[in-house]
């Protein structure tokens, strides 16, 4: 199973990008799900995470601007960004907790970066 994500790019201050992370391989279901960013320097922080029962937590740095999704029917994760601000900037880091058959239990995978800007 591999998670590969994508979507980053450079936008400007008030704009928007959607990001996505798509996992490929044997997926039987993605339960839980997140997504972190990481500046240089810095650790990697928590964004925005979903449960298989389909609740959602944000960091209050994000709540109201960033909306977590997933769509079972092509196994991919969404951040939806709205608002973007500059000190959105940073790599940001999808995460899975993915079972590959009925029953196996949940592993837990991450995806490569995808670089977000933010800047005029």
């Amino acid at each position: 199973v591999q998670l590969q994500a994508s979507g980053g790019g450079l936008v400007q201050p008030g704009g928007s990008l959607r990001l996505s992370c798509a996992a490929s391989g044997r997926v039987f279901s993605i339960n839980n799900a997140a997504w972190y960013r990481q500046t240089p320097g810095n650790q990697r922080e928590f964004v925005a995470a979903l449960t298989s029962g389909g609740a959602t937590a944000y960091a209050d740095s994000v709540q109201g601007r960033f909306d977590i999704s997933k769509d079972s029917a092509s196994d991919t994760v969404y951040l939806q960004m709205n608002n973007l601000k500059p000190e959105d900037t940073a790599a940001y880091y999808c995460y899975a907790a993915i079972r590959s058959s009925v029953g196996s239990r949940r592993i837990d995978y991450w995806g490569q970066g995808t670089q977000v800007t933010v800047s005029s």
